[in-house]
């Protein structure tokens, strides 16, 4: 028999501090709240991109990302808070800041009867520094037919001709918010190889939202995790990915103990498993002078450890039920 538990998060976890922002910043959010009605979607969520950083904006579905990325865009006013881009109200100066900022958005959309070249003959007119070869030589690579009708393409290569129109004008910032949702593998590859390409290119400062997580963790330099609505964590991924281990061990005592017994308190759990041989925990506090400590505590027998992968955090720190009533996308 397993039992499995979920520890009340440590410090911080049930909504991350505010960060202190900058004026450096290329896109912030402070205090952002959105509700539909009685449902809300996010929660008092305040975060910064810094110039040359990828964020990488995780949570399960529901759990208020789309919403929250429409804010920052300026698509969407904020029931409370403010989104800045540039260091300006992104509601109301939308029509300045936009044409710096390249969209990849989980859905492809596109005039349907309209082919790619002609998408981008019409976009072409909106920016200034608009680069028509880079959109004929990533539409020739990636394999798309530049004429024909969007409608007709398969979600891959709409997501494609959304990626080259984004690059096209050198934006100062890209968002993609879940854009190889729906990909096969071929598709995903392909499009984060050519996202990495820009990346190598120009230090393109981007926030992305992806169920993608095997990819984004060798590109994210940050990464926060919304949670039911909530900013529950905003760090670095190093970091992140230096302080969460995962604990296995034999309990002598285990019968006497709770499923979080005193041993683990030092480590900040976020799961246990109590299983028919001992305890499977994730923690969020891992030091190498602790777990020394650890294994020297009566009880304890064939102490290890492993690290985890930025999924596997993921899955640990965000792994709520299926959506609730009143919850909102």
């Amino acid at each position: 028999m397993t039992t499995t538990t979920t520890a009340s998060l440590a410090p911080g976890f049930e909504s991350a501090p505010a960060p202190a922002m900058s004026k450096e910043a290329i896109l912030e959010a402070r205090g952002i709240t959105v509700r539909y009605g009685r449902a809300t979607a996010c929660e008092n969520v305040s975060f910064s991109v810094a110039p040359g950083e990828i964020y990488a904006l995780l949570g399960r579905n529901g759990a208020g990302k789309s919403s929250l990325v429409r804010c920052l865009l300026g698509e969407q006013k904020a029931t409370r808070g403010e989104a800045r881009l540039f260091g300006l109200d992104s509601w109301k100066a939308r029509a300045r800041t936009l044409a710096r900022v390249g969209v990849v958005p989980e859905e492809p959309d596109a005039p349907p009867a309209m082919s790619a070249s002609q998408i981008a003959d019409f976009c072409c007119r909106l920016y200034p520094s608009w680069d028509g070869a880079s959109v004929e030589r990533r539409l020739s690579r990636f394999g798309v037919p530049a004429e024909v009708p969007f409608g007709r393409l398969s979600k891959g290569q709409k997501g494609q001709v959304l990626l080259a129109m984004a690059l096209a004008p050198a934006p100062e910032l890209l968002v993609l918010d879940d854009p190889t949702l729906g990909l096969d593998v071929v598709a995903r590859r392909a499009f984060w190889d050519e996202f990495l390409e820009d990346l190598a290119d120009r230090g393109t400062t981007a926030l992305v939202t992806t169920h993608d997580l095997a990819a984004i963790e060798g590109i994210a330099t940050r990464v926060g995790i919304l949670k039911a609505g909530r900013l529950v964590l905003d760090e670095e991924v190093e970091a992140l990915k230096g302080r969460f281990r995962r604990i296995r061990y034999a309990n002598r005592m285990t019968e006497t103990r709770t499923a979080f017994g005193s041993e683990l308190d030092a480590f900040e759990a976020v799961r246990v498993r109590v299983r028919g041989w001992g305890i499977d925990a994730v923690v969020s506090n891992w030091s190498e002078g602790e777990f020394e400590r650890f294994r020297q505590i009566d009880g304890v027998e064939g102490a290890e450890t492993a690290a985890l992968t930025l999924e596997e955090i993921f899955v640990a720190v965000a792994g709520e039920p299926a959506l609730a009533e009143g919850e909102a996308r």
